[in-house]
């Protein structure tokens, strides 16, 4: 399992671990309590709701039986058939193009199918940023 899929199980468990221990909370109040960026957020609540240990009420995440998966799992499926399609390493804004889903639903469907061990990450790293590229297993 690449670091990038590990990183998303770790960041299932702080998310996690921040609604249980605080309750439900936004996602602006995740970001600010797990100190993690919204992509890794949207990350952590695909490999959750693919746990069924997530659910969302309006804007608020609370730890439940998952209310996501007609979301994120159609999504997860979108950027299945995509990647299955290219054979390759594809990047986020490729995805969000060819699938047309919104980045953070791109996380979100990513952390699904990285918790159902479906998909290969690598990050590419240029001189002013990285990138992150997936790929099926």
């Amino acid at each position: 399992m690449s670091n990038v899929i590990n990183e998303f199980g770790q960041n299932a468990g702080k998310v996690w671990q921040a609604l249980n221990v605080k309750g439900p909370l936004s996602e602006t109040k995740l970001i600010n309590t797990t100190f993690l960026n919204e992509h890794q957020v949207h990350a952590a609540v695909g490999w959750l709701a693919r746990e069924n240990k997530i659910c969302q009420n309006g804007t608020v995440y609370k730890i439940g039986g998952t209310n996501l998966e007609g979301k994120i799992g159609f999504d997860a499926g979108k950027v299945w058939t995509v990647l299955s399609k290219q054979q390759t390493d594809i990047g986020i804004s490729s995805l969000v193009r060819l699938t047309k889903i919104n980045v953070n639903d791109v996380f979100a469907a990513i952390g699904w199918l990285a918790r159902e061990n479906k998909i290969e990450t690598k990050t590419i790293m240029n001189k002013k940023s990285q990138h992150l590229k997936v790929s099926l297993r």
